[in-house]
């Protein structure tokens, strides 16, 4: 009997995955660097859900984080109690799940190879030794994957891939054992991937490439029937994430008013770019330019007619190697979500973006390691020490890339500047410029410049017209221009809160009561939780005279938002108004509590006790 303990493999596989860890993070470690970027807002927990009740709001009220992704904003939810608006915490665990990834990638990769006819050789598991190692290291340092690590919205990509692999690791050892706690593991970290992200619903249909490249062949008892469950549970969740991207995110529209058939061109298009960025990744950037689709232009067919000729051309060589036509089908599958068939927020910006390669990148890379590790079994006995030498140089020169990209997510001037040089039509960007300007002294009127660049590329978007209204009523004497700015934006969108609830702020300064009034509640209308809408409409409502429904209002946004002080605040001056002393204390006491240093709640609190 062999002495227990650990073998030559598992001390191997240990020393490889270290490794790769370390050049995983020696890599990213300039986004360590950088701060919060674009939306990581809306997936940072926000102040009314950091309580143990905003921790169950997450998983029993769709609509109060940017996406229903549960699992996910319970992970934000623990950082955020762990380092708070520390953007350094996020990176790490951000970094850390990508190179767990990588090394998960590696160990199921290796389970395929040895499991394939071809690995039926003597002296060796596979073939192609070291094809495992190669492709995760690919995987690993690929600067294209630098979206999905270096923004902190992406979590959920990083986070959602470990538990894809690890549902795939369980579910083949499953396939080889049978046995019913392997299959309910399997599909337990498969549910846990899809409450992450829900691309993740993808992984029945890539085990079943996987089986047809490891057998030549699918049979419907033995692999397709006990995926039946996992195929059921991705649909569900695919079609409720798109119905929450549509209704919650925003997903529909003039800009997603998109005939079937030119999706079609979109999707052929889509699937040549990224395959193009992954095999050159040498002009990345963040946002770029959407195309324009028309059918009628004969060159846009193309691009479809290359995908299908190419899947014609796997398909015909399949009897000499199945791999090429399995990482085509891998790619195709895992992109199918993000192909425009159905509606992304992201595609208002543009039809492509590098986090949307995340995991699809998996199949090719794969093909792409064996293809390495098979090209190096054609040198005549290659000593080991050269074999070492070009995999470091390949480190070096990916990590190199990716470290050099990282720059880019240092934070949004960065971002918006780099992204611009490569795209000046992305009025996304421009607009998004202007943001961040906004917020520095001193570059107000850089921001309206950039707002109006914006405007130019892209007439009819309420944000941009908001924004700039925003800006003009931080200069002197444009009050009246950023009215009229506020009203382009609700000819734009008549529902976009945002624009009703600073014009009302503004109409309010004006001494447009009824004004301000309408437009706070069309702004609560169509976004319930705005609580500082609720709050000022109340104060409104209070000061009119209708203290009962201002109180109610100011209820409604302490309800939405639980430890929004100035609603508190608001509501004991409401209730002091309507003559109820000892309710308007505690309620100034509460406030107190949240904010122990909130100036006018201590002088009112003063006075009510210094009155006789």
């Amino acid at each position: 009997m062999r002495p227990a303990g650990p073998t030559p493999g598992n001390f191997r596989t240990v020393l490889l995955g270290t490794l790769l860890c370390l050049a995983t993070i020696a890599a990213y470690f300039p986004s360590l660097a950088g701060a919060f970027i674009w939306n990581d807002s809306d997936y940072v927990t926000s102040p009314g859900l950091r309580s143990l009740h905003g921790l169950a709001l997450i998983w029993t009220q769709v609509g109060v984080t940017q996406q229903y992704y549960p699992l996910l904003h319970s992970a934000f939810w623990v950082q955020h109690r762990l380092w708070g608006d520390d953007p350094l915490g996020y990176h790490v665990v951000t970094i850390l799940l990508h190179a767990a990834s990588a090394v998960l990638f590696a160990i199921v990769l290796r389970r395929l190879l040895d499991g394939t006819a071809a690995a039926r050789v003597p002296g060796a598991a596979h073939p192609y030794p070291g094809a495992e190692w190669i492709a995760a290291l690919l995987f690993a340092l690929h600067p294209v994957h630098v979206e999905s690590v270096a923004w902190i919205t992406e979590q959920k990509n990083t986070l959602s891939l470990v538990f894809y692999l690890a549902a795939g690791l369980a579910y083949l050892r499953f396939d080889g054992q049978r046995r019913p706690g392997l299959y309910a593991l399997a599909l337990g970290l498969f549910v846990l991937s899809l409450l992450c992200k829900t691309v993740t619903a993808t992984l029945p249909a890539a085990l079943l490439v996987m089986f047809w490249w490891q057998r030549g062949r699918i049979e419907g008892r033995r692999d397709v029937l006990p995926l039946i469950p996992f195929f059921v549970t991705g649909a569900a969740a695919g079609l409720f994430t798109s119905w929450v991207e549509r209704t919650f995110v925003g997903a529909q529209g003039g800009a997603f008013d998109i005939p079937l058939l030119s999706r079609g061109l979109v999707a052929g298009r889509a699937v040549l770019f990224y395959g193009a960025t992954l095999a050159w990744p040498f002009s990345l950037n963040f946002i770029y330019p959407r195309w324009i689709i028309d059918p009628a232009d004969w060159s846009q067919w193309l691009f479809p007619l290359g995908v299908l000729a190419l899947a014609l051309a796997l398909w015909a060589l399949r009897g000499r190697s199945r791999g090429p036509l399995a990482a085509f089908l891998f790619f195709m599958g895992s992109l199918f979500p993000a192909l425009g068939i159905v509606n992304l927020y992201g595609a208002r910006y543009s039809w492509v973006w590098d986090h949307w390669q995340y995991l699809p990148d998996l199949g090719l890379l794969a093909l792409a390691g064996i293809a390495l590790a098979a090209a190096w079994q054609h040198f005549p006995k290659p000593p080991s020490s050269l074999g070492a030498g070009l995999v470091a140089a390949l480190a070096v020169f990916l990590g190199a890339l990716t470290w050099s990209h990282c720059g880019m997510f240092h934070d949004n001037e960065t971002l918006y500047l780099a992204t611009i040089r490569k795209n000046p039509g992305s009025w996304m960007a421009h607009n998004n410029l202007g943001l961040a300007w906004s917020k520095l002294p001193g570059r107000l009127d850089d921001a309206i410049a950039e707002y109006q660049k914006a405007l130019q590329l892209m007439p009819d978007i309420a944000e941009t017209h908001t924004n700039l209204a925003n800006a003009w009523a931080k200069e002197p004497g444009r009050i009246d221009d950023a009215i009229a700015e506020y009203r382009e934006a609700l000819r734009c969108d008549p529902k976009y809160p945002d624009a009703h609830f600073y014009l009302a702020n503004l109409l309010a300064q004006k001494g447009d009561v009824p004004g301000a009034i309408d437009h706070y509640t069309e702004a609560l209308r169509a976004d319930p939780s705005l609580a500082e809408a609720g709050t000022n409409l109340g104060i409104l409502l209070c000061r009119t005279g209708r203290t009962e429904e201002g109180l109610a209002r100011i209820d409604a946004a302490i309800k939405a938002q639980p430890n929004y002080v100035p609603a508190h605040f608001s509501r004991s001056m409401a209730l002091m108004q309507a003559g109820r002393r000892d309710e308007a204390v505690a309620e100034l006491k509460r406030t107190l509590e949240l904010q122990p240093d909130f100036p006018p709640a201590l002088r009112m609190l003063d006075m009510i006790r210094s009155a006789p």
